[in-house]
């Protein structure tokens, strides 16, 4: 299965729809947004894309509280399990700890892809460009055996990307 991951969206509605596109365009079956959404546009923008999505609340989503009926936000630290797969989801990285198997948080507009003792702690960076001259994103592909993380930045209609492969079995 394939899972495309932002994170930090901010008010960059545009960028966030182009990334969400981007992920979708290159297979993503599920769309997750680490946090800070911050406009009631994006959240269309997820609801709409056609694909099945999460969302958890970051510290800049006050704002979105009023729409939490309506769309798929939860709150942090959130558990689910995806491609038989136990995800924990969060915006602040305050729940580090491996109590699933890929961990996912945003916040830092850093991207970080680690895999530790049978799980992956994911950020997959910033959308809104704040620290970066780039938008980022990711792509997680999971398999029985392995987690396939591609490391997407996107600059000027430019697409790099680098793939990290890390192996499930012990």
């Amino acid at each position: 299965m394939k899972i495309g991951i932002i994170s930090d969206s901010h008010s960059k509605v545009k960028k966030a729809k182009s990334a969400i596109n981007m992920l979708i365009e290159n297979g993503a079956e599920f769309i997750i947004h680490a946090g800070d959404i911050c406009e009631y546009e994006t959240l269309e923008l997820l609801k709409n894309c056609g694909k099945r999505y999460i969302a958890v609340y970051g510290n800049n989503d006050a704002g979105l509280v009023q729409y939490h009926n309506d769309y798929n936000l939860v709150q942090e630290p959130y558990y689910f399990k995806l491609a038989d797969t136990k995800f924990k989801l969060m915006h602040l990285p305050f729940y580090m700890a491996p109590d699933a198997e890929v961990v996912i948080s945003g916040h830092t507009h850093k991207f970080h892809s680690e895999f530790q003792e049978g799980t992956l702690f994911l950020n997959p960076g910033e959308i809104c460009m704040r620290n970066k001259e780039a938008v980022e994103s990711v792509m997680l592909e999971i398999s029985d055996d392995t987690f396939e993380v591609t490391y997407y930045t996107q600059k000027d209609k430019k697409l790099k990307s680098k793939t990290f492969t890390y192996s499930r079995k012990k």
